[in-house]
């Protein structure tokens, strides 16, 4: 999967509103690997999702931090990496959200929908920040009856 054809990418102020700029990114990802309609929305939620933990959580919504993402596009996937400048976290440590006891906490399911979306979620972490990389294979539209 590392065939990769064309990389975009973006470095954004850590500031909520700059996610209208990733999703513009994300639009133009999925156009270029000519994603379906369900592959560019479970996309589009996963990475919006994940910029916005890195802005609210890594970065504590600094905007002097940054966050960086950047796509790497093939013939058969999608890989996309965000990292940020915060402190990282241990992803073990996050509270099962189908746990009935946190069913009707208001946050701690990003990780759970990132790896739901995405068919591999992987975490690094640094003394520079927190990378997460995504990737989404492409499948091909079935076509319709």
């Amino acid at each position: 999967m590392g065939n990769w054809k064309k990389t975009l990418g973006c470095t954004i102020p850590s500031k909520l509103e700059q996610l209208k700029c990733v999703e513009k990114l994300t639009v133009q990802a999925a156009e270029l690997t000519q994603l379906s309609e369900d592959q560019l929305d479970n996309l589009a939620i996963a990475v919006t999702e994940a910029v916005g933990n890195a802005i609210m959580h890594g970065n504590k919504k600094d905007p002097k931090k940054e966050v960086v993402i950047q796509y790497k596009l093939g013939p058969h996937a999608i890989h996309v990496s965000i990292a940020d400048e915060g402190g990282g976290f241990n992803p073990d440590q996050i509270a099962n959200p189908l746990n009935p006891d946190n069913l009707m906490k208001e946050s701690g399911r990003g990780i759970f929908i990132l790896k739901q979306l995405m068919d591999e979620v992987k975490f690094d972490f640094s003394s520079k920040g927190t990378t997460i990389h995504m990737t989404m294979k492409i499948k091909p539209e079935k076509p319709s009856s």
